[in-house]
């Protein structure tokens, strides 16, 4: 494939190239990740010594606390994991009805938490190191501190300001009541020590051992339903993936119970449009892409939910082209609709990449959903817990409503390209709805427009909201602006420094010499490495 490296968009940075890589959202933690290419592993321990490093020093985006997916080619097949947890098992529809419905924040947000069972899956599967090797890095910075960087800081703020009561937060997140500024030293010795003993029984002691006992007791004592029968009840899944083509490449995607198929909807509307025709900056460019995207957001936000509940309409109903095609048609080439979902026949995230010289790449996603996830912080623990139970809908009908031991709805999702039997790129765009949206718009400009992976993240991003609005980053050329405007569209602006906004993009992109050429988010303290 030949690449497109004019950048005409505005960048602090160039794409890295190099045989062994790691792309993250935080410098140390890809530091974390390149030593274990050092020390004889493979793109898997890399990866997860990023992922557990990341709980430390972007804990605004994830935790011990988090839910994990990933997406793995490890040299001749593709495999999808879906660490995610369910519902506690007295989470029942009437408790939250007395309650007012599901809280945002606080203990009744918190589901069973999945990344470090995940983490334990995926070395015990496809590691080459010792499990507790990838912890090294981790558990030193949080022993002897670590400088807190700027993008992570502001948001450590923001997360502060709205979660110092919660329990256990201020605790283990705040100093003298405030949140550290940039270039301060933050220390976690406990982390420290959860991660010793994560590392020593391979995870199991946070589900059932002395870890998963304390989680129990904080739970109790707050009167939430969380309990060790449900930690040992969970097991990491391999669900494998999901896919849709266009042209000459394949997009893959987690199943549901998260939003990845989304994208895959929105690539198969796409696939019936003029987009092919048309410059990645051309104002209908967008246009195609945004009504794609309303059409696919609705019909998942209508039918995804856990894969055991999504019946009669299934995932492949809502992948079938004759479905894709029958929606392309709704949308008007010279105007923004206010879509509906349709009717198919029943027949504060984290991300990262990592790829090896033998040709193994990961593609990894952990998140406590919102920013500090529920705000709940188990003390002297260090372990901070997601909010993905607020992910659930209180509405009867709905497949993805409340109840015991289920999946909730979720936002964070991997990605992958390949063509035909060959690996192309690994990615994805953290950051709640935007992350199916950057997917679908990070596919498109490194296929079909040839961007490289640096410029297809620097290129200014648009986000659906509601009905005909669309948010688009400020560095958006004026007359893109003036003419979705034109076409009935209700532009809101957003700085581009709106990381979670628009999410942050990691990508890493196989070339034809067999290297890799990677590319990180310039909207965060994004960072590629390689050797």
């Amino acid at each position: 494939m030949k690449i497109n490296n004019h950048h005409h968009y505005p960048s602090r940075r160039s794409p890295v190239i190099a045989g062994n890589m790691v792309a993250a959202s935080q410098p140390l933690a890809v530091q974390a990740g390149l030593q274990m290419y050092h020390k004889g592993g493979n793109a898997v321990d890399a990866a997860l010594a990023t992922a557990i490093m990341l709980t430390l020093v972007e804990p605004t985006g994830c935790g011990l606390g988090s839910d994990a997916f990933a997406i793995i080619w490890d040299g001749t097949q593709l495999h999808g994991l879906n660490a995610s947890g369910r519902s506690p098992s007295g989470w029942t529809y009437e408790r939250f009805e007395k309650r007012g419905g599901i809280p945002f924040r606080g203990w009744e947000s918190v589901t069973v938490p999945g990344a470090v069972g995940g983490w334990a899956e995926i070395s015990r599967k496809f590691g080459k190191l010792p499990f507790e090797t990838l912890f090294e890095a981790a558990i030193k910075y949080a022993s002897d501190g670590f400088a807190v960087s700027p993008v992570i800081s502001h948001l450590w703020a923001r997360g502060g300001a709205e979660l110092k009561d919660q329990p256990g937060f201020a605790q283990n997140f705040l100093q003298q009541g405030t949140a550290p500024s940039a270039g301060a030293l933050y220390r976690n010795p406990y982390l420290a020590k959860t991660y010793e003993r994560i590392a020593e029984t391979k995870g199991r002691a946070f589900y059932e051992g002395d870890l998963a006992d304390r989680i129990e007791g904080f739970a109790i004592q707050h009167d939430a339903a969380l309990r060790v029968s449900d930690l040992a009840n969970f097991k990491p899944e391999w669900c494998g993936t999901l896919k849709n083509n266009f042209d000459d490449f394949d997009l893959h995607e987690i199943p549901p119970n998260g939003q990845g198929i989304a994208a895959l909807i929105a690539l198969g509307i796409l696939r019936h449009t003029p987009i092919r025709d048309l410059d990645g900056d051309d104002p209908m460019a967008l246009h195609f892409q945004i009504e794609a995207m309303k059409l696919a957001l609705r019909d998942a936000e209508y039918y995804v939910a856990d894969l055991d509940y999504m019946t009669p309409v299934t995932p492949s109903h809502l992948l079938n082209d004759e479905y894709h095609l029958e929606r392309a048609k709704l949308i008007d080439p010279n105007k923004a609709t206010d879509f509906k979902a349709g009717a198919p026949k029943v027949g504060g995230t984290v991300y990262l990449s990592t790829a090896d010289e033998n040709g193994m790449m990961v593609s990894f996603i952990q998140s406590n959903y919102a920013g500090f996830g529920s705000g709940v912080c188990v003390p002297e623990t260090g372990i901070h817990l997601q909010n993905r139970g607020a992910g659930f809908s209180m509405d009867r009908m709905s497949p993805n409503v409340v109840g015991p031991s289920k999946k909730p709805f979720h936002t964070i999702i991997p990605a992958f390209l390949m063509q035909g039997n060959d690996p192309l790129m690994s990615f994805g765009v953290m950051g709640g709805p935007m992350q199916a949206q950057g997917h679908v718009q990070m596919a498109l400009r490194t296929q079909l427009w040839k961007q490289d992976p640096q410029m297809a993240i620097d290129a200014p991003r648009w986000r659906v909201t509601t009905g005909v609005e669309v948010a688009c980053e400020t560095s958006m050329d004026p007359n893109i602006l003036e003419r979705l405007e034109e076409m009935g569209h209700r532009v809101v602006l957003e700085a581009p420094d709106n990381a979670f906004g628009f999410g942050g993009a990691q990508l890493i992109l196989k070339t034809e010499n067999g290297l890799y050429m990677g590319g990180s988010e310039s909207r965060k303290d994004g960072y590629v490495g390689g050797i």
